[in-house]
């Protein structure tokens, strides 16, 4: 391994034994190519567990209708587990168990297997069907990941739960748990069966009775999550209470920190800052409750009927930073400039910042733009509502507003072509084009509803009125 890379840690041995990294492919999914080229940059930073969350991207056989237009092949998942083998990655599936189900709970004919009729999000656990459409995206998974040791069943944020009639009133007898065990358990003890350890997200088990916690505790390990300053000092998800309860029943418990995605729903580049700072809390977490191993998270949707975030390409330094940060427990000398710099002893540094470059430039217009918005609206409500508020002067502040939304608009047109020929080969091209559409147009649409609105026949014609 190149010295750039190598003198950015400088313990000997890994405070955490596993550090892992996610990939979520609900959201911009790389190529095929690109996930091998990751796997090997994964290793190169030191990370020895990849969590694949493949969503529509998996060559589904339970539905064929479940995959997306970008699936990968049989083929292509063949190599991608053959790579990781190779270089000694561990690699633990997601296969989503009861909420974030949109995938499979928006085809024709699953319609019957929601909590709530018209939300697709959430499983409804009492379902007959429920459980079985569950066990077979598992095995299908596992049919083309043999030799892996862990499965992840996710079972967070589901918001749904015990939301109907039938499932609120299992509740009521018999208790949070016992519904959620209900569906799930019986999984777990399949995959127990075949010698594979289940994880499940934590969320859903904070006030779970003593019972429901015990009988978890033989079958699945927890995986707590918080992304932002100390794990134990959330207010309500994740706290010192919190994990040492769950540890109280004898519950194995893994850790998620995050290098992209926590920034919000919509974000374009991520928080170095907040990341390294929850990394390192997150290690005297781990020190403090024997944690197993903890997982760098990397969200490309906040769910999958929401716009994408974060490519991962534009993301690259804080992964590393992240991941020097679960080595060694603090980050580099240097900081994320050392970081960029290392990339190029893996022949990533240019493609990083050209990447990084685009999204940082989206991100600042699409600021400038939404500011815009706000200024023209707020003028043209204010004139609405007081006479004397409407002199020439406000009026070209307001028409300011609109020339400036205008430029942004041009100019977030120009940059696509330097976005597309950024990410080029890293995705296929229908997955930018969805990402820059959701950022572009909702601006483009609000410029030409406040032309209209205010009766202008056109943006020259403010321009002019500017000058």
């Amino acid at each position: 391994m190149n010295d750039c890379l190598d003198d950015l840690f400088k313990s000997t041995t890994p405070l955490v034994s596993k550090r892992g990294i996610h990939l979520d492919l609900n959201g911009l999914p790389p190529t095929a190519k690109r996930m091998v080229d990751l796997l090997q940059l994964f290793a190169g930073m030191r990370y020895n567990v990849v969590l694949v969350e493949w969503g529509d991207t998996f060559p589904w056989t339970v539905d064929q209708r479940f995959r997306s237009p970008t699936a990968f092949s049989t083929r292509e998942i063949a190599i991608f587990v053959k790579t990781a083998a190779d270089l000694g990655l561990e690699l633990i599936p997601l296969v989503q168990c009861l909420g974030h189900m949109e995938n499979p709970l928006s085809v024709k004919g699953y319609e019957g297997l929601r909590e709530i009729p018209d939300i697709e999000a959430g499983l409804n656990p009492l379902a007959p069907g429920a459980r079985e459409l569950i066990q077979n995206m598992v095995d299908d998974v596992l049919a083309l990941m043999p030799g892996v040791k862990h499965v992840h069943l996710g079972g967070d944020e589901a918001r749904t739960f015990g939301k109907n009639t039938e499932t609120s009133a299992y509740i009521e007898k018999h208790g949070k748990g016992a519904l959620y065990l209900h569906h799930v358990e019986p999984i777990l003890n399949t995959l127990n069966d075949r010698d594979l350890r289940p994880i499940l997200w934590h969320d859903m088990m904070t006030d779970w009775d003593s019972d429901a916690l015990t009988a978890l505790a033989g079958k699945a390990d927890l995986m707590p999550w918080a992304y932002h300053g100390d794990p134990e000092k959330c207010e309500h998800h994740c706290n010192t209470e919190i994990l040492e309860r769950f540890r109280s029943h004898g519950i194995t418990l893994w850790g998620a920190t995050a290098y992209k995605g926590a920034e919000g729903y919509d974000a374009d580049i991520p928080d170095i800052p907040i990341h390294t700072e929850n990394a390192a809390a997150w290690l005297r977490t781990a020190k403090r409750f024997a944690l197993t191993g903890l997982v760098a998270t990397a969200w490309s949707r906040y769910a999958v009927d929401t716009i994408q975030c974060n490519p991962i390409d534009a993301c690259l330094d804080s992964a590393l930073m992240v991941a020097v940060t679960l080595h060694d427990g603090e980050p580099p000398d240097g900081g994320v400039n050392a970081c960029v710099d290392a990339l190029a002893s893996l022949d990533e540094k240019d493609r990083f910042v050209a990447c990084r470059a685009a999204m940082t430039k989206l991100a600042h217009l699409r600021r400038e733009g939404w500011e815009a918005v706000q200024h023209s609206r707020q003028l043209a409500v204010l004139g609405r509502i007081d006479e004397r508020r409407t002199s020439a002067r406000n009026l070209k502040l307001g028409f300011w507003g609109i020339v400036r939304l205008n430029e942004v608009v041009r100019e977030l047109d120009e940059l696509t072509h330097e976005t597309r020929t950024a990410f080029d080969g890293l995705m296929e091209s229908i997955w930018i084009e969805e990402y820059l559409a959701t950022r572009i147009e909702p601006l483009r649409e609000e410029r030409n509803l406040i032309v209209e609105e205010n009766q202008l026949s056109d943006i020259d014609q403010i321009q002019r009125l500017e000058g």
